[in-house]
């Protein structure tokens, strides 16, 4: 009887990890609209998320040599509040830089508040903590298991997002590691991209780390020094779009959708983690069959996970048929995540194209309404494209049989990658 009770539970707790606790979308999005009509922005800023915010300015950053020194530059620069919620935080001399510069400003009096995944910060190294927190900074860990609460062990905050004085924003996809710091110049330095924002976005920015604070610590944080009057400092528009498993899982996935089905004209995505639902790709085919040009740029034979790469790879078939172009990142690991819309729309910032990010994980993007900033990074994207190889709908067929077996015992995990 004790065996039973106790593989009921394990069972038990198994389910609830392997699950979002919300229902799932099942059918696919209509196309009611055009991304460039104002109905399609409405529907974002009402149906889904914050409103659209005008007066804003953005900076895309590329590669850790360009990223991590204005992220400093801002922390050394604060005077009122730091807040910083990050997934991977390990070691190294960049995990170092942030523990010096987070601790000299707590010792200076400013506020700094940080909140790591208890998972994804596992292998920071312990002199780190011990030096900020003595320094006054306060750390919170992120779903830390506990024998009442094991069922959220599935759920990780994957958002990464430092906010100055509630004036400054960073998002996107770096992780403070070694992995991140350079010029994406080998397999050992990655390439991934960064974005630095100012204007009135920032609250909404601050608005979203301050969800999970509140859930990892129960405090609140409030007052000027965190949500100050902001100007407008450019005239970008935009919003940051969040989404967790514990309200709302299916908002950054059905985001995706409605861009999907009201594109007219373009698609180039740059996923670190390519692994789409059936929703997805019958909503990708069916924006091909509207003329509607789909570039997909992921990472190659480098990357960090055989596994995801071989259940994306297993998909691709419909896409490829319909005239999708995908690309394999060759140089080293490519982790940019970035999502560009008929030369307007393009959202930025933690989440992947899969199941974890959709349904499992805490995820925040910022979505950028801005035809010049979409003509920058589609820049990029085709510099990012002459280093990637195509992949033929003909050599995808031909790959060998074994390999063929391996992605698709792969996709059988694909709920949880």
């Amino acid at each position: 009887m004790a065996w039973t009770f106790l593989l009921t539970v394990a069972a038990t707790l198994l389910v609830l990890n392997f699950t979002s606790g919300e229902k799932k979308l099942e059918e696919q999005v209509r196309r009611e609209y055009a991304l460039h009509d104002a109905q399609y922005q409405r529907s974002l800023g009402v149906l889904l998320g914050p409103p659209i915010l005008e007066g804003n300015r953005f900076e895309a950053l590329y590669n850790g040599d360009r990223i991590f020194a204005p992220m400093l530059e801002a922390i050394r620069g604060a005077k009122q509040s730091i807040t910083f919620e990050t997934y991977i935080y390990w070691s190294g001399d960049i995990g170092k830089a942030f523990a010096d510069a987070l601790a000299e400003r707590a010792k200076a009096g400013v506020k700094v508040h940080v909140l790591l995944d208890w998972v994804g910060s596992a292998k920071i190294d312990d002199d780190f903590l011990k030096e900020m927190q003595g320094a006054g900074v306060q750390i919170v860990k992120f779903h830390k298991p506990s024998w009442y609460d094991i069922a959220r062990m599935n759920n990780r905050t994957h958002r990464k997002l430092l906010v100055v004085d509630g004036r400054i924003g960073f998002t996107g996809g770096v992780g403070i590691a070694p992995e991140w710091t350079g010029n994406a110049q080998d397999p050992e330095h990655w390439r991934d991209s960064h974005y630095k924002v100012e204007g009135p976005v920032v609250a909404q920015m601050q608005g979203v780390f301050m969800d999970n604070w509140i859930k990892a610590s129960g405090d609140v944080l409030h007052g000027e020094a965190y949500f100050p009057a902001l100007a407008p400092r450019g005239d970008g528009r935009a919003q940051v779009f969040s989404s967790s498993p514990s309200g709302g899982s299916e908002s950054m996935h059905l985001m995706y959708l409605l861009s999907i089905a009201a594109a007219t004209k373009s698609i180039d995505l740059s996923s670190a983690y390519f692994v789409p639902d059936d929703l997805t790709i019958h909503a990708l085919v069916d924006a091909m069959k509207r003329g509607v040009r789909v570039r997909i740029i992921v990472p190659g034979p480098i990357i960090d996970s055989k596994t995801v790469r071989g259940a994306s790879r297993a998909s691709w078939g419909p896409l490829l048929e319909a005239g999708a172009e995908i690309s394999e990142y060759q140089p080293t690991m490519f982790h940019v995540k970035v999502f560009t819309v008929d030369g307007l729309l393009v959202s930025v910032g933690s989440t992947n194209f899969d199941n974890r990010s959709f349904r499992l994980n805490d995820e925040a993007n910022l979505n950028i309404y801005d035809a010049a900033f979409a003509a920058a990074e589609t820049v990029q994207f085709e510099a990012d494209l002459k280093l990637s190889q195509r992949i033929t709908l003909d050599a995808w067929r031909e790959r060998p049989l074994r390999e063929k077996a391996m992605e698709h015992l792969a996709a059988l995990l694909s709920s949880q990658l």
